[in-house]
């Protein structure tokens, strides 16, 4: 199996065009079966593009991504990242998703300035 139920994923929505809004989706992972990965958790928007902040959309939900797609880049997070803790924190020119704790991902490699 490629993912497994209960992993925690980090999915970023690849834009199409120039002003597409920037799209991330952060959960736990509920089924996956042939390149199709069933996750429940948030959307993450872009709220300010020059100073890289994200907001969390409030409600919860369930969402269908195909991985094979090619429009998502997916990061599984360790097991132990509390999601419900989750925020993206600008460091310098960097943005990182981090719960708080030990743990971060860089996502700056995702290319915007």
């Amino acid at each position: 199996m490629l993912l497994l139920k209960g992993e925690k994923i980090h999915v970023v929505h690849r834009r199409l065009f120039d002003h597409d809004i920037r799209k991330h989706f952060i959960g736990e992972v509920e089924d996956y079966e042939h390149g199709i990965v069933r996750v429940t958790g948030h959307v993450w928007v872009i709220e300010d593009v020059k100073e890289n902040i994200f907001r969390r959309k409030p409600e919860p939900r369930t969402r269908l991504i195909s991985l094979s797609s090619g429009e998502v880049f997916v990061n599984v997070l360790p097991p132990n990242v509390d999601l419900d803790r989750v925020r993206y924190e600008g460091v310098g020119h960097n943005v990182r998703v981090t719960d708080g704790s030990d743990w971060h991902l860089d996502i700056k490699e995702f290319g915007w300035a």
